[in-house]
């Protein structure tokens, strides 16, 4: 595979605001010469984390929590923000523990992924945590969040089920359990 040059940053500057959003234009040109603008959408803070909670090498727990954006109760991962001087992993067990009453001995960032790399330079980190144990930490839910247990073996029913939607949770399932299959093999 070949290398592209990047293309060079000839200006940066910030957009107007979009109602809750800051956005950015960079004026770039391409290794063939062609110019454009690009506009990303600036984030704040230092990236996110979403979490697979294991109870064994088998059982994820799962939260069951409103989303506002489709106005419905979602089942997904503990995930949240990362704050000023927080690791993924301590980031993890603080989420964990506000969301699903759970702390991890044994966390571990197993990768991370974007969400629209083409205008977002958000990274959302995947850490996994093991070795559980019951803690809960007062979050900013405003209700309690059902805790739910799901087989890594039967992922493909999880998303296909009308309340398991969101990407993020999806793909960090199966890339975990990818990543702990691998790991058994080399057991």
């Amino acid at each position: 595979m070949t290398r592209r040059k990047l293309p060079v940053v000839h200006d940066r500057r910030e957009a107007p605001a979009a109602r809750w959003m800051r956005r950015e234009c960079l004026d770039l040109e391409f290794e063939n010469g062609e110019q454009r603008t690009y506009t990303r959408l600036l984030t704040h803070g230092l990236g996110a984390v979403i979490v697979v909670p294991l109870l064994d090498d088998e059982t994820v727990l799962l939260a069951r929590e409103y989303a506002c954006g489709l106005h419905h109760y979602e089942l997904g991962l503990p995930k949240g923000r990362m704050e000023a001087g927080e690791t993924a992993e301590e980031t993890a067990n603080r989420e964990m523990k506000e969301e699903i009453g759970y702390g991890a001995r044994d966390l571990r960032e197993i990768n991370a992924f974007s969400l629209a790399p083409a205008y977002m330079s958000h990274v959302t980190h995947i850490v996994l945590a093991r070795d559980l144990y019951p803690e809960k930490l007062v979050g900013d839910e405003p209700e309690t969040i059902d805790v739910v247990q799901w087989s890594l073996h039967d992922l493909r029913t999880l998303a296909e089920r009308e309340d398991c939607t969101e990407g993020r949770t999806i793909a960090a399932l199966y890339y975990a359990r990818d990543y702990l299959n691998d790991e058994n093999r080399h057991d």
